[in-house]
């Protein structure tokens, strides 16, 4: 005869982010048209192509970086929060180092540089897990992977290997096996210059699109052709207690 009694529910914590521009002006002028370039045929196809690449990765190290939200004004551009300053729940700084407040208009506070240790990185991985999440990936600059396929323990059993028949050497670590799932080890060359590692599980992040990529034809000023390479997007954290970052990792 117990009476059902309704389970308390917790609202849905709803978040936003500004939409960015951003873009790659090409300019290709009438004699480059015109005469026969060495490697190519196309001067305006091949500079639209190597513009892609340049704009994907300036899109790439804006998602990873500290920016903060912002909705912009007539002399300022407007930006979206890059994902350091989104993640708040799981994470490790160096001493006197703090995360961001999730909200993408916050960045995490500088602490003292140090080198990544495995006990940081299970530390954090643990956190994860505890909150929920179901971590696959682990993005990090160079150094730091090179740095990481130097560790000896559990979680590689055989970080050396050497191969006889093709006289090849193993030192590298592309997976980690932890003991909450595998993560797959990428470096990022984007990242050089970032002192972050991100611990994420990739469908609970993602780059969306207001307007895709597009190429539009500008006017004519001069003996010269114009084209502009251009993308609107924002980073949408989807739940960020699905992942983890690692600050003021130097190596």
């Amino acid at each position: 005869g117990d009476d059902a009694t309704i389970d308390a529910a917790t609202a849905t914590a709803r978040k936003q982010n500004f939409t960015q521009i951003m873009d790659k002006v090409i300019a290709v002028s009438g004699t480059q048209s015109s005469v026969d370039a060495a490697g190519r045929a196309d001067e305006m196809a091949y500079q639209i192509a190597k513009k892609s690449k340049e704009l994907k990765k300036d899109m790439e190290l804006a998602l990873s970086s500290a920016t903060l939200a912002a909705v912009g004004s007539a002399t300022a551009a407007r930006t979206f929060g890059g994902l350091q300053c989104w993640i708040e729940t799981n994470g490790s700084a160096g001493t006197n180092g703090t995360l961001s407040t999730g909200d993408g208009t916050d960045a995490p506070g500088a602490g003292t540089n140090r080198a990544i240790t495995e006990a940081i990185l299970k530390e954090t991985i643990q956190e994860v897990y505890t909150a929920g999440g179901d971590l696959d990936v682990l993005v990090v600059p160079p150094k730091v992977k090179q740095t990481i396929s130097g560790f000896v323990g559990a979680s590689s059993s055989n970080p050396r290997m050497f191969t006889s028949e093709d006289k090849t050497f193993g030192a590298s670590i592309d997976v980690y096996v932890s003991d909450f799932g595998n993560l797959q080890i990428i470096p990022n060359r984007t990242m050089a210059g970032l002192e972050t590692c991100f611990l994420l599980q990739t469908d609970m992040a993602a780059a969306a699109y207001l307007r895709d990529f597009q190429v539009n034809d500008l006017a004519k000023t001069g003996d010269s052709e114009k084209k502009q390479l251009l993308v609107e997007f924002t980073l949408e954290v989807r739940n960020e207690a699905a992942h983890g970052i690692l600050l003021d990792i130097t190596e």
